[in-house]
């Protein structure tokens, strides 16, 4: 499998992004997390309504947790004791680790529930923005 490095930055491209994030500074400034495991979707259902979906088969509600810090939300699975016991693996496709992943939230973002069906924690969030800051017309007289 072809992994793609990224080993240059357009000084160019860096600065119309720069340009066109103002205010995201500290996203490029955090670390990167690199990990594809566990697999998971980002869901956009409308403008407001979105859900993250991880795949956490083999753990169990009590071995998951999510937590919301300021703009960082933290899903995390800590698997107990496997008994393996008395098995013979002839394939081990399904991965039994320990993770961690860490999505940064946009401004206005709730995250409403979480719940875990058929392997999948779903996560739901949504973008509520104050009324005080939403688009208003205003009467002409």
């Amino acid at each position: 499998m072809a992994t793609m490095q990224l080993r240059t930055i357009d000084p160019q491209a860096l600065a119309a992004m720069s340009r066109a994030l103002v205010g995201f500074d500290h996203i490029f400034n955090t670390p990167l997390n690199n990990s594809n495991y566990p697999p998971h979707n980002i869901v956009k259902y409308s403008d407001s309504k979105y859900a993250i979906e991880v795949a956490v088969a083999g753990f169990s509600k009590s071995e998951i947790t999510v937590e919301v810090d300021q703009d960082q939300l933290v899903v995390r699975g800590t698997q107990t004791a496997i008994d393996d016991e008395g098995k013979e693996y002839l394939h081990r496709g399904l991965a039994s680790r320990n993770f961690e992943q860490a999505y940064t939230l946009a401004e206005y973002m709730e995250v409403k529930d979480a719940e875990v069906a058929d392997g999948m924690l779903i996560i739901n969030i949504e973008r509520i923005v104050p009324e005080a800051l939403q688009p208003r017309q205003i009467k002409i007289k």
